[in-house]
């Protein structure tokens, strides 16, 4: 790869940025932003990441091998406007554009290209996001290999349908926020049974950590996990008699489920907000 270009410089373009920098997959200088109006963003990225920055959309597409769209996606219709010209089929093609098929981005663009559609999750900015990736068919070996590795370097990445990506969306994209809602659970607790609450946060974070190591660190399922932690007539039990009293994990089942479909309907209307908009440009 010997040129990125990355349009937009919200927090998943930094996120970006930083896996590539810190993992040596490309020299600072091969990577080059844009946004729409915000210089100070693109000079706070080439400060502090050494990033190249300009607004000439010829010189920011010369050679470039890989486009990352990471704009809001209803600046999407004038932003693929813009740059469609520059784009080519020599290129690869990654949106990180939430609700937005890669369908949609071929029609924008108005030719045929390779074009990769990906769902990071918040914790791409530690490096540990979990990604999952939809192709279309022009996308080459090599170029799926430039996806691998490029991915690689803000967490774990997997290939999917895209009809797969909403379902991916509520479970892994929203995921974070399911796991802050129970530590902010779990904090508050602390503090009514007579805890610090930093102090419980500090346990709280370790027995995640513990807890994931040993899920990803073993070929046990999660349920007998949990059943060799329980024993009968024990501390975990009667916590865990709660949550079932509760249908605790009913309610995170119906949660992910409402979340999948949500993106499923925020696509279905981001899609049509853009034909409304191209057809009002005819």
């Amino acid at each position: 790869m010997k040129k990125i270009v990355i349009v937009g410089a919200g927090s998943m373009a930094e996120a970006l940025i930083s896996g590539i920098v810190k993992n040596d997959l490309l020299d600072p200088k091969n990577i080059w932003t844009t946004n729409r109006t915000n210089e100070e963003r693109l000079v706070t990225l080439n400060k502090q990441y050494g990033v190249q920055f300009t607004y000439d959309i010829k010189e920011l597409f010369e050679d470039a091998e890989v486009v990352v769209l990471a704009m809001k996606p209803k600046d999407a219709l004038q932003a693929i406007k813009q740059i469609r010209s520059h784009l080519t089929k020599q290129m690869l093609i990654i949106s990180v554009l939430a609700g937005i098929a890669i369908s949609a981005i071929e029609e924008l663009a108005e030719k045929p290209l390779a074009i990769a559609r990906a769902m990071p999750n918040t914790s791409a900015t530690v490096g540990k996001s979990a990604t999952a990736i939809a192709v279309n068919k022009v996308v080459s070996s090599n170029q799926l290999e430039t996806i691998k590795h490029l991915f690689g370097t803000v967490g774990l990445t997997t290939f999917v349908p895209e009809d797969q990506l909403d379902a991916v969306t509520g479970l892994s994209g929203s995921g974070p926020a399911y796991i802050y809602y129970l530590v902010e659970a779990m904090e508050n607790s602390a503090v009514e049974i007579g805890l610090e609450r930093q102090m419980a946060k500090e346990l709280i974070v370790q027995t995640l950590i513990g807890a994931a190591e040993m899920l990803k660190s073993t070929t046990k399922p999660s349920k007998q996990l949990r059943q060799e932690v329980t024993s009968p007539g024990g501390t975990t039990e009667a916590g865990i008699q709660i949550l079932e009293e509760h249908k605790v994990q009913q309610a995170f089942i119906s949660c992910i489920k409402a979340a999948a479909i949500q993106s499923k309907k925020m696509g279905i209307v981001l899609c049509k907000e853009l034909n409304s908009a191209k057809q009002s440009t005819l």
